[in-house]
């Protein structure tokens, strides 16, 4: 009966030591959709998922030296892509005298507005995890950075290419057709090829925060190709304005080979904070152009309380051709940021993105408050309005015969209003 003792005492003996440290977080979310699904295979009002995500780090050489493993992992109840693992971080991190190596699959990010993170580009976003585009898979990578008196450099370089996830037929929300899972790329190494990045960054002591950066390779952002119909398909959508029944097209991923620049800038001064995000990319169609600026204003110790209340304003807007433009190619962001400075971290951020030209509104409410040292419960709301109902498949079809690719907005999600509880609970 000892050596089973004696051996789980030596699995947990590093763990437990100074140079080692485990710890990490488990969640159960809930989601409640308000309208129907258009989508008869995700026809469910609510739906139930549960996440782990443990982290390992282990420090030696005198702090120089840094070992990170975190993997996570997600269960949900309707969506089968939904269900899904990943490596967040499996890294060895060397520092040295004005220069820090960081080898292994990492998450980078970059940016600093809140309507559009124009210039993250690093990593591939987990479209499945959350709706809100901000959770990335894990990306290997090689990263130098150099510290010097006159700046930060960063040096890239990505081999891996990692295919961004779509929810699957039974997801909410979802595409109007379901997603291949056989992409086509540009570059004849397909997801082989390796990319390369590079960024420079300086403060300045007059408050002013500067990054410039560029990024070459293949594209996180892929182009959805509708798939081409058979010829029985063909002459039913003509003579009827509908698929037949049982087809099952599908949208195919294209990743192209992109070039992209950005540049992020802030400025701090009595309480406000002003922000620009701005890229100029070529490789998807033809170069285009795009800015997300503003600021936010924070009143502190608001009504002789303990709460700062921040304003936030943006402007959000892209020259891309409109068949491949964001839905947020001119639209405005107006937010409030409440933070109660309080024992239990009470944080409520609510905001609205108002489309200047189509009159789309999406609207959002974060919230989220610590319970003792081990629980954080938040709460989420999204809702879209003002928008166009999602395409059916078989419309989808028809603007395609007749040379008709107009954005569709917020239509994709347009039914998809939902709110979410969120309990995590911290090892």
């Amino acid at each position: 009966m000892k050596k089973p003792v004696l051996l789980a005492s030596l699995l947990v003996a590093p763990l437990v030591c100074d140079a080692w440290e485990f710890r990490g977080e488990v969640a159960l979310e809930g989601r409640y959709f308000t309208q129907q699904s258009p989508h008869p295979e995700a026809d469910y009002s609510t739906n139930a998922s549960a996440y782990i995500k443990p982290e390992l780090f282990h420090e030696w050489n005198n702090h120089d030296d840094l070992f990170t493993f975190i993997p996570y992992a997600r269960v949900d109840e309707h969506d089968s892509e939904r269900t899904h693992w990943d490596i967040r971080e499996l890294s060895w991190i060397h520092v040295g005298n004005g220069w820090e190596s960081r080898i292994g699959i990492r998450k980078v990010f970059w940016g600093v507005t809140e309507g559009r993170h124009l210039v993250d580009i690093i990593n591939q976003t987990d479209q499945v995890d959350q709706v809100d585009g901000e959770e990335k898979l894990g990306q290997p990578m090689v990263n130098l950075s150099l510290v010097r008196n006159w700046g930060i450099v960063d040096l890239f370089v990505l081999p891996g290419f990692r295919e961004r996830n779509y929810a699957g037929e039974e997801g909410r929300p979802r595409t109007p057709l379901p997603v291949s899972d056989h992409a086509v790329y540009e570059s004849s190494k397909e997801d082989s090829r390796v990319d390369v990045a590079i960024r420079y960054q300086q403060y300045f002591d007059n408050g002013i925060e500067l990054a410039l950066s560029h990024f070459s390779g293949t594209s996180r952002d892929p182009l959805l190709i509708p798939d081409s119909l058979t010829m029985a398909e063909l002459q039913t959508l003509i003579a009827t304005g509908q698929l037949p029944a049982g087809s099952d097209p599908e949208f195919t991923p294209l990743y192209n080979v992109i070039d992209q620049t950005g540049l992020e800038l802030q400025y701090l001064k009595n309480g406000w904070l002003w922000k620009l995000e701005a890229i100029s990319r070529s490789g998807q169609g033809e170069r285009f152009n795009a800015v997300d600026g503003g600021f936010e204003y924070t009143q502190v110790g608001l009504l002789d309380t303990a709460v700062d209340l921040g304003w936030i304003v943006e402007y959000i807007w892209e020259d891309r051709d409109d068949s491949l433009a964001s839905p947020m190619a001119s639209d405005v962001l107006l937010g409030t940021r409440f933070t109660f400075n309080d024992i239990a971290s009470t944080e409520i951020l609510a905001g609205v993105i108002y489309d200047t030209e189509n009159e789309e509104k999406a609207l959002s409410l974060e919230s989220s408050r610590r319970f003792g040292n081990s629980l954080k419960a938040t709460l989420e709301a999204r809702f879209y309005t003002d928008a166009a109902d999602p395409r059916s498949p078989s419309a989808l079809y028809r603007d395609v015969l007749r040379n008709v690719n107009p954005n569709p907005g917020l239509g994709p999600i347009s039914r998809s209003d939902f709110i979410q509880a969120e309990l995590v609970y911290y090892f």
